[in-house]
């Protein structure tokens, strides 16, 4: 059996997303259909609608979200029908050589469903980050699906599927911020929100959040930022210098990079104290080149890293993060800025380019049909 449902895609390159019919296959032995309740706008979409991740369209966007388990193949034994869970795009095989050495958070060989989704005319599509969830219903690998507390509304569970999670692991995996560092956050979209929202939960002490946007730089504050730098207009030496003030003329102990540019990743490494961490979490354009020299590199020490998806693993983290949320302790609602449907998907994603929002989700409440 199979499922004719609405989707959006990316048909060609910086074409407008296009809300089609979408036809879903009957799941594999390993595969789960999920009916997706929410579903967040994330810049990774407008990258792949726009061109800057690969080649291989038609893409069926979207790759946020939480939802509900509606059918599973007969081999699935990690969730069952009627399951609340948000997907992500790390389901580890447990067998590569990262998953082996301890490390799965880097895991080379991730799991996705075993079968495509098509138009109707049997085009194949490429889903987001091998999920595709600007759609009422998709099919995933179901170590691609975490459960998580029901009680979290889908709109806000959801976020953990990608952007915020990056943000808030950036700063709590990748960074390690420890209880009473000092941490900047170069670029206060959902995902250096999400890092200021990660420091803050660390418990350091000194936050500082730098943007260009007063309005971003206030959501920071909103979100436990100590201290905020309007970067409009500033040369590196002189955004430096500021940070340095406010951590006893030193630098921060971890500067995160939330943009992903040459600019900001030089500011982010002489902005941070001898012995630092700079952290990189901003995903660079192909082809974009960084030049630093070799003696300040070695001169200052510390470590330059890369964040991938937070480092998260989604089984130990989704279900924390909720927790906390559920308890108060973590704000992932503030990260809903607005909210749409499928066929909103166009303007959201154009939305993006202008920098005022942090979220916005599309949420579902249509019938599904079979084909």
């Amino acid at each position: 059996m199979s499922w004719t449902v609405k989707g959006v895609i990316a048909r060609a390159e910086k074409q407008p997303a296009e809300l089609v019919d979408v036809v879903v296959p009957d799941p594999g032995a390993h595969d789960v259909i999920v009916d997706i309740d929410a579903c967040g706008v994330c810049h990774t979409d407008l990258a792949y609608r726009d061109g800057g991740i690969s080649d291989e369209f038609p893409f069926l966007l979207g790759h946020e979200a939480a939802g509900r388990v509606a059918v599973v193949g007969d081999a699935v034994t990690h969730v069952e029908v009627g399951d609340y869970v948000v997907l992500n795009w790390r389901a580890v095989c447990g067998e590569c050589r990262a998953c082996r050495k301890g490390v799965p958070q880097y895991c080379f060989a991730t799991h996705n469903a075993s079968q495509p989704m098509t138009l109707a005319d049997g085009t194949e599509l490429s889903p987001a980050l091998g999920i595709g969830a600007f759609i009422e219903r998709t099919i995933v690998h179901e170590g691609q699906c975490t459960k998580v507390s029901p009680d979290a509304p889908a709109e806000v569970a959801g976020l953990l599927g990608c952007g915020v999670m990056a943000g808030l692991g950036a700063a709590l995996n990748t960074g390690a911020v420890q209880r009473g560092e000092s941490v900047a956050v170069i670029g206060l979209g959902g995902v250096g929100s999400a890092a200021i929202a990660g420091a803050v939960l660390a418990g350091a002490t000194t936050v500082i959040g730098l943007d260009i946007v007063e309005e971003k730089l206030q959501a920071a504050k909103d979100l436990g930022a100590t201290h905020t730098i309007n970067t409009a207009g500033l040369s590196r030496d002189e955004i430096v210098e500021k940070v340095q003030a406010l951590t006893g003329g030193f630098g921060a102990d971890v500067v995160i990079d939330a943009v992903g540019i040459p600019a900001t990743y030089e500011t982010a490494f002489y902005a941070r104290d001898l012995a630092g961490r700079v952290v990189l979490v901003g995903v660079p354009r192909p082809g974009v080149e960084l030049t630093l020299p070799m003696l300040d590199v070695f001169g200052r020490g510390g470590a330059l890293k890369s964040s991938w998806y937070g480092d998260c693993l989604p089984e130990r983290d989704f279900p924390y993060l909720t927790d906390l949320y559920l308890g108060g302790r973590l704000p992932l609602d503030r990260f809903v800025t607005g909210t749409t449907d499928l066929a909103g998907v166009e303007e959201a994603l154009n939305c993006l380019h202008h920098g005022d929002v942090l979220r916005t989700v599309v949420k579902n409440g249509s019938a599904v049909a079979p084909a």
